[in-house]
């Protein structure tokens, strides 16, 4: 879009590669690159502070909503009893017996599932085999859950999915609005199989920009959403920068797939006492809104972080990676509280999935009288087959 190869084999130096993009970038404006961003559905953005993104109509829209939500769909079918189903674990889990369908990429979507698996639904991923996504992200995104890969455009991958979707409870959709409406899968469109079946269906979903307002339909993911709402220039500002630093560590992502997880949850509870079928909406935005909304740190204590934290995390500048920010974060992190790195924090388990030992942060919810964790480990896309049946457990996450 902005002239430059595809491929550059020959550029390996980490400066150089921040030179070339930025004086090409430089060669246009701010309205110049938005139309062409616009033009391709490329994603992209202009990197603003929070009170200019007041300022704009996408900003006045999102504010004005919650940072997410859950509306009735219908009102024909019964009440759904939570299954509380036999499992391995030592205690009930409060998610046993739910079955989900996670249809998401990436991590936020992704950590909704992850979240619904820690309190025992089987949740199953299904990813296109046409789509990229992070092989470093499936390691932790993908714990405690089925994957499959099924093409939804050819009648084979849609008959195993709509097989899948017969006793389903849950769909989480990580993809742009109306993405799935496209495909036949979207909350309307199921309404009829909660119909016909007479039981009520949850439908979540997430995305970058939110549900409604002009930006909705734009692509992105976390850093887009920092930049544009205002995170990226509170970030280096805090630094004591006059520009925007991009944050360290996927803290939209995982924000928003907390929130997708309350969603669920909340709507799964209404199921079981008032019936119905029920739609949740969150977005990467709308967590940014929660946070900057929540307050800044003040000078006094950034001035006390910047003196107890090494000076190379504040050499970071606008331009780079978030690669490099979250490599400084973590170093810096490690000298100053290494007890967040200790061993009683971690669970490890064999990946039969990546043929490989997989350590991954335990559980922190405790609730009496329940068990709270994950049943398997962690695996690949499109490891399994599309089945609700003969799901298995590793015995080493039941006993970390």
């Amino acid at each position: 879009m902005i002239g430059l190869e595809g491929s550059r084999p020959d550029l390996t130096d980490y400066h150089e590669c921040i030179k070339i993009i930025e004086d090409h970038v430089r060669q246009f404006t701010v309205d110049q690159l938005e139309e062409m961003n616009w033009k391709i559905k490329q994603a992209g953005v202009t990197c603003l502070k929070w009170e200019d993104f007041q300022e704009t109509e996408h900003g006045h829209e999102l504010i004005a909503q919650p940072p997410w939500k859950v509306e009735l769909l219908e009102t024909e079918t019964p009440p759904v009893p939570f299954p509380f189903a036999s499992s391995p674990a030592p205690k009930p889990q409060i998610l046993s017996g739910i079955r989900v369908l996670e249809l998401c990429r990436i991590i936020a979507g992704p950590a909704m599932g992850r979240g619904l698996a820690e309190y025992g639904a089987e949740v199953i991923k299904v990813t296109s085999p046409n789509l990229s996504d992070v092989p470093f992200f499936q390691v932790d995104a993908n714990i405690g859950k089925h994957t499959v890969d099924l093409d939804l455009k050819e009648s084979s991958g849609r008959k195993a999915f709509e097989e899948l979707l017969q006793s389903a409870d849950v769909v989480l959709d990580g993809y742009r609005p109306g993405s799935l409406n496209r495909l036949g899968y979207g909350p309307r469109q199921l309404l009829e199989l909660a119909k016909q079946r007479g039981r009520g269906l949850i439908y979540v979903a997430e995305n970058c920009f939110g549900h409604t307002g002009p930006w909705s339909t734009r692509p992105g993911w976390q850093q887009i959403a920092d930049c544009v709402t205002g995170v990226a220039w509170a970030q280096g500002e805090a630094m004591g920068l006059n520009e925007p630093v991009v944050p360290p560590f996927p803290m939209s992502d995982y924000g928003t797939g907390c929130m997708g997880t309350i969603a669920v949850l909340t709507a799964l509870f209404r199921r079981a006492t008032q019936g119905g079928s029920y739609i949740g909406t969150t977005s990467l935005c709308q967590y940014d809104i929660y946070l900057l909304q929540l307050g800044l740190y003040d000078e006094k204590v950034m001035g006390e972080l910047r003196r107890e934290h090494d000076s190379h995390f504040f050499e970071l500048r606008h331009h780079d990676s978030v690669d490099e920010v979250g490599k400084r974060a973590l170093k810096t992190m490690r000298r100053t509280h290494p007890e967040l790195f200790e061993d009683r924090h971690m669970q490890e388990c064999f990946s039969k999935g990546f043929n490989a030992s997989v350590r991954t942060i335990r559980p922190v919810v405790d609730m009496d009288g329940y068990w709270n964790g994950f049943l398997r480990s962690s695996r690949p896309n499109g490891f399994d087959q599309p089945t609700w049946d003969d799901w298995e457990f590793d015995r080493d996450l039941l006993e970390a």
